[in-house]
Order: structure tokens, then sequence, then C-alpha cells
């Protein structure tokens, strides 16, 4: 089946502003905080600042601050971001934290000294759904890595063995504290592109009223071989292969697909 959305085929850099407003909701009650101890052990071990790619509104960029770490998050959306400031701000880090609105296929930081780390968690790079917009990140990533850097990716594998449903409500509870949310989801596939296209309608009810947001986001999976041939057209050699955040080994049924990559 072939992916649309209700008007016409998104990028994968479109949605993620009219999501801003549900994104800490949405995972506080899915992801949550499981991979944050994984981040932050990871950068501890770096000398030297870590960039973020697809900081979106801080969900591990205020817990690696809190560390000490000196992060620099990137981000494509400006409401993403505004968010982020914000609870910098009521963090108290507001000093500390630097969030840069940037395209990450192009990014804007000098090559040299070069960041120790750069991280793209909780599936970020599948956003780009070109073999083009992946190829241009990877070679942008490997200019401004150390030459001595950590490049972490993770990856959600199984976006393509979700089975296909419209409109299924998935989530659904308050928000502050005469708030309530509602996620109605559709969830269609391309399974030749190996793309996955959620329909969001996000139902908020408050005071009486009630208020529909709809739209799309859209992601693309790569088996691990074919991320490391990617990698390594870009220069980067793959070091490790992760099958959760505890460090344990990758195998084709893991839960998550985390890559540990540097210069060859």
């Amino acid at each position: 089946m072939a992916v649309k959305t209700r008007t016409s085929a998104p990028e994968g850099w479109q949605g993620w502003d009219e999501y801003a407003a549900f994104y800490d909701w949405e995972n506080a009650r899915t992801v949550g905080r499981r991979d944050v101890a994984f981040w932050t052990n990871l950068a501890r071990r770096q000398d030297g600042r870590v960039l973020e790619l697809g900081c979106g509104t801080g969900r591990l960029s205020l817990p690696l601050l809190e560390e000490g770490t000196a992060l620099v998050g990137v981000d494509r959306s400006a409401s993403m971001l505004s968010r982020a400031r914000v609870k910098a701000k009521r963090a108290g880090l507001a000093e500390r934290a630097r969030f840069v609105r940037g395209d990450i296929r192009s990014l804007p930081f000098r090559a040299r000294p070069g960041f120790r780390m750069v991280m793209a968690p909780y599936g970020m790079l599948q956003s780009l759904t070109s073999e083009r917009d992946l190829a241009a990140t990877l070679a942008s990533v490997a200019r401004v890595l150390h030459k001595k850097g950590v490049f972490g990716i993770d990856l959600v594998p199984d976006l393509p063995k979700w089975d296909e449903y419209a409109e299924r409500i998935t989530l659904s509870g308050a928000r502050g504290s005469n708030g309530h949310l509602t996620l109605r989801e559709t969830v269609r596939q391309d399974r030749r592109r190996r793309l996955t296209c959620f329909d969001q309608e996000y139902i908020e009810r408050r005071g009486g009223r009630t208020r529909r947001h709809r739209f799309s986001l859209l992601f693309r999976t790569l088996s691990i071989p074919q991320m490391r041939t990617r990698l390594e057209k870009a220069g980067l050699q793959v070091k490790a292969v992760l099958g959760d955040y505890q460090g344990g080994p990758w195998h084709q049924e893991a839960d998550v697909w985390v890559m540990l990559a540097g210069h060859a």
C-alpha cells in the first residue's frame, strides 16, 4: 500500500512543528526516560562537546546539561526549540543551554576541533526518508565529528512490523490540571520503500471546549547492514552495535538498535 496522507505525502521533516505541543505528553507515556542513562553515561566518557541531532523539546538535552555535559542541540523545528528553551530556563540551565535552529543535512558548525560526540537518539535519522538526505546528513556529521569522536545512532527497529489501522485511539489521559488529550492514530505502510506513516489527530479538551489538531509523521527504516554501508560511504566505521540501553549484544529481534561509529 502506498503511503499517502490526507492531502499529499509529507517529507520526513514535516509535521514536527505541529507535534511540538504534544511531544512531551506522548513520550512520557511511551519511551519515557528509559534511554536517558545510556546517553548521559556515553556523553560522560567523552572529553569535549556533544552535539544532539534533532534535540526537539529537550527530552534528552536537559538531563545531559544537568550532568554537566557541554551540549549543543540542533533542530529544524522552531516550535520544538522554543519549548526546549523554556524548559531550560525553568530548570536554571538557560545560561548553559545552546539550542540552534539548523538543517542537519548541512550542520552550521566548524569542522575543527569538532564534537567529541554526535548523538542521533530515538530514531531521529529515520525521519530522513530519502537516500540523498541521509547521505548529506552523514557527510555533515563526519565533517563536524572530532577525529577521535563517537557518533551514536539509536534506531527504532519495529516500525515496518506495525499493523496498519485506521483512526484507533492509542493514548488518552489528563494534561495539566483541567485538560485532557486523546490521540487518534492511523498507521499506513509502504513496505517496498520501508516507509511508515502516522496520521495523528490530537483531541484536546479543556474547560468544556474541544480542539482537534491533525498532522502526519513519516519514518523510514534501514537494517543494520544497510546503515553500516551508508556510514562507510561517509567515511565512518561502525565500532559497536548494541541491542539494548544496558550495552547488551545486538540481535535481529533486539528491542533497540544502537550503533556507535567513528572515523575510519
